[in-house]
């Protein structure tokens, strides 16, 4: 096997791996499923999204979007509201909220548990590449919704740039 290939193999083991320990902790805090627990994210950083706006940002159809809010509305988490047009924009509630507060906080954990025995030079490393490689994931998906659609931005953004906002104004979009 050629290294690139061990490598890139590596790097796909990995991200599986840390996206189930993620969404396993972040769907249960919030009693939603993985589509939910980011729509939960993506409404937190940015409001009264039309519902296919949202199915955008999570990566659904229109039609899909439209029963995963269904399914939010019917929990309190999300409601409609304001219609422009045809379009229907959706909100948290206050219970939404807090259960993507905690969504994120359950999200962080073990995240946290897997950097934990990083020394201060190994942790600076994996972050310049993890940027690099987010920038390149960028380029690929095109959109900077689905790219953080479970992200902590002010985890991100607090004291530092954003590497996929940063991808995305070099790519002029």
């Amino acid at each position: 096997m050629h290294e690139s290939d061990r490598t890139a193999n590596l790097l796909g083991a990995a991200a599986l791996a840390v996206t189930d320990l993620m969404l396993a902790g972040a769907t249960r805090a919030a009693g939603v499923s993985a589509s939910g627990a980011a729509a939960l994210v993506v409404l937190r950083a940015a409001p009264d999204l039309s519902v296919t706006e949202l199915g955008r940002r999570v990566g659904l159809s229109q039609s899909a979007a439209a029963r995963m809010v269904d399914s939010l509305a019917a929990s309190s988490l999300v409601r409609r509201h304001g219609r422009t047009g045809r379009s229907v924009s959706v909100r948290l509630t206050a219970r939404g909220s807090r259960a993507a507060d905690r969504l994120l906080a359950a999200r962080a954990g073990p995240l946290a548990e897997l950097l934990a025995d990083l020394g201060d030079a190994d942790r600076a490393a994996l972050t310049r590449l993890l940027e690099s490689l987010l920038a390149k994931v960028y380029e690929q998906a095109g959109s900077t919704g689905l790219v953080c659609r479970l992200c902590d931005r002010p985890a991100c953004t607090t004291g530092a740039t954003c590497p996929v906002g940063d991808a995305e104004r070099r790519a002029g979009r």
